[in-house]
């Protein structure tokens, strides 16, 4: 399931509060003087006197002037004083309101334009998402020459309907073909399925048309890894997917290239977990399960595959070296399946997933572990195990255990963002481990690719292209092939178009705790109504629920609640209705995992159900 769950989104919840503070009254006060105020008065006494009259003589003349020597003074000179500048303040100028704009970092896939051959090297980045966001994001399909329909959004009602959602559209300026998201109000006048604001192109010969597609990021932190890229063509674009939960997509270094020392103790090749939906779809009156991604990993230590943990606190991704695809043929139509044999099991729990790591630490169980693990799922009763890849000696301890036990094996080819063709090298390497393995007689099912198209690792036509190359490698194998995506992923005509005609069985992974209106006793109902709706997909196929179960512990999600109880209750509702059709997820609890948004990551590990009680 998926490094990281995303995929679905997470709502904050804002609530405001009063602040209360302590009222003090002041220390003092102004006080009012009382009293009068005296004021002093006076009084004025006039008195006369009079005395004998008499003349007064005029006044004698003024001598006359005389010269005389004149002193000059000189005025004494001011002492120094110390001058102090009173500083003035200018009062500041009102600045004009100004507005930011805000950029989001979104993390849609790069594209780096290779204009001549050589070795590119494009370096990791690392970007994180704080709130849920929805944008455009490009798809790729190739088609021939004429006028084509694709995107939209794709919706199934049970009865006449009124739907609102979200759609891209693609809007043109002056040559510049810009796409947005808008939303619109679509009537469903009866029972059925509809897709809403697809897109018309037309071509004059065959090509690759890009188109937008509603795409939702989650909370998270999302890599990309460091990549070195051979190019040998002119202008050659070359495209590098965010991963999400700090899972960066990386692969083996070549031996070419300076080798990477083996992690002893940190885990590689993560066993997939459900994680939030990722992708933006209308909601149908009957609910559709949209599962988040699975990001498998981690080889054991002395032959790693995988090179990263799932953590978002470590990330170390590996340099990957590869080289432009080249031209491929066109593929030959796939082969039918001589024994397609009866996915179906002959008790309430046909099987279940399994993956050769101890459940503390993440490393490579031994040999003689992997052995009692499997005695006790036969004990159990289940009749058919699921293995992701080829890593952590899969095929030398685990697919031993099951024939010497008598299980059959679902194996499987995994795919991530490094790749979506042979010439990927961690691609290869399980290819070519599978076909040297050849124990065919043991598979009953071949899964390539593990929600490829969800997680845009893969196009469709990509995908369907690989499918067919496995073939070829794997010829000795005559079985049923399918892939692993959730219903919503498989609902789009550009995958139904490109992936019905090369499997055999419609394979998805349906986990109801991600659905927010289902209780654990309505589980089962719930992953039902999933499997009918599947059937509808690639008509003639056989359906499988490849992944299915409820985390013993973390946060609800609206009524799905976790927990030792609720897991018991959901997984007796499941068996109860559709268990011979379902793989459970998964045998043990995975405690070197992160706990992801949903603090469940840890928690899937089911035995309990069928091995012992709770």
């Amino acid at each position: 399931m998926k490094g990281g769950i995303a995929a679905a989104a997470v709502a904050a919840m804002a609530t405001g509060a009063q602040a209360a503070y302590p009222h003090h009254r002041r220390a003092h006060e102004l006080f009012r003087r009382g009293g009068e105020v005296c004021v002093p008065s006076c009084t004025t006494i006039w008195t006369t006197y009079y005395g004998e009259p008499t003349l007064v003589p005029n006044p004698p003349s003024p001598p006359k002037p005389t010269a005389q020597a004149v002193t000059t003074h000189e005025a004494p000179k001011p002492k120094p004083t110390t001058a102090y500048e009173v500083p003035t303040y200018e009062a500041p100028k009102p600045v004009a309101p100004t507005t930011t704009k805000v950029v989001v970092p979104i993390p849609t896939p790069q594209e780096y334009k290779c204009p001549t051959p050589g070795t590119y090297t494009f370096p990791a980045t690392t970007m994180t998402v704080t709130e849920s966001t929805t944008v455009c994001v490009g798809e790729t399909t190739k088609v021939p020459a004429g006028t084509h329909t694709m995107g939209g959004v794709t919706t199934i009602v049970e009865t006449a309907t009124t739907v609102t959602c979200p759609y891209a559209k693609e809007t043109e300026h002056e040559g510049v073909v810009t796409s947005v998201i808008e939303t619109t109000t679509y009537v469903c006048p009866s029972a059925g399925t509809y897709t809403i604001a697809p897109i018309t192109k037309t071509c004059e010969e065959e090509t690759v048309i890009v188109y937008p597609v509603p795409t939702s990021y989650v909370p998270g932190t999302y890599t990309a890894p460091e990549q070195v890229v051979t190019v040998t063509e002119t202008d050659y674009v070359y495209v590098c997917p965010y991963s999400q939960s700090g899972v960066p997509a990386t692969t083996k270094v070549p031996e070419a290239s300076k080798p990477q020392p083996p992690k002893e103790t940190k885990p590689v090749y993560e066993a997939p977990k459900p994680s939030p939906e990722t992708t933006e779809k209308v909601k149908p009156t009957k609910p559709v399960y949209d599962l988040p991604s699975i990001v498998p990993e981690v080889p054991k230590p002395s032959k790693p595959v995988y090179s990263a943990p799932e953590t978002p606190a470590y990330t170390e991704p590996a340099v990957e070296t590869s080289e432009a695809p080249k031209p491929k043929p066109k593929p030959s139509p796939p082969k039918k399946p001589s024994t397609p044999g009866n996915l179906k099991g002959g008790n309430d729990h046909y099987g279940i997933t399994y993956t050769p790591y101890e459940s503390s630490t993440g490393k490579c169980k031994s040999g003689d572990q992997v052995d009692k693990d499997i005695a006790a799922l036969k004990g159990a009763g289940f009749q058919i195990i699921r293995s992701y890849s080829t890593d952590c000696d899969t095929l030398e301890t685990v697919a031993p255990a099951c024939k010497k036990y008598g299980i059959e094996m679902i194996v499987g080819v995994f795919v991530k963002a490094s790749g979506c063709t042979y010439e990927t090298p961690e691609i290869k390497e399980q290819v070519d481990a599978l076909a040297k393995w050849a124990q065919w007689d043991q598979v009953k099912l071949f899964t390539v690719g593990n929600e490829a198209i969800m997680n845009n690792f893969c196009s469709p036509q990509e995908l369907a292209d690989l499918i067919s190359v496995v073939k070829e490698k794997c010829s000795g194998y005559t079985g049923p092939y399918t892939i692993a995506e959730t219903l919503n992923i498989w609902q789009r005509e550009d995958v139904k178009e490109a992936i019905c005609g090369c499997v055999d069985v419609t394979g998805a992974n349906i986990h109801p705790y991600f659905n927010s209106e289902v209780t654990p006793a309505n589980a089962g109902e719930f992953v039902q109504g999933q499997l009918d709706l599947l059937a509808d997909i690639c008509k003639g196929n056989d359906v499988i629920n490849l992944e299915c179960g409820w985390p013993s512990a973390g946060e609800c999600n609206g009524s799905a609640c976790p927990g030792k109880k609720e897991q018991a209750e959901a997984i007796k509702s499941i068996r109860k209705t559709c268990g011979d059709k379902t793989v459970f997820f998964s045998y043990e609890d995975d405690l070197w995992k992160e706990p992801g948004s949903c603090n469940c990551e840890r928690s899937w590990g089911c035995k309990s159900a069928f091995i012992g009680g709770y």
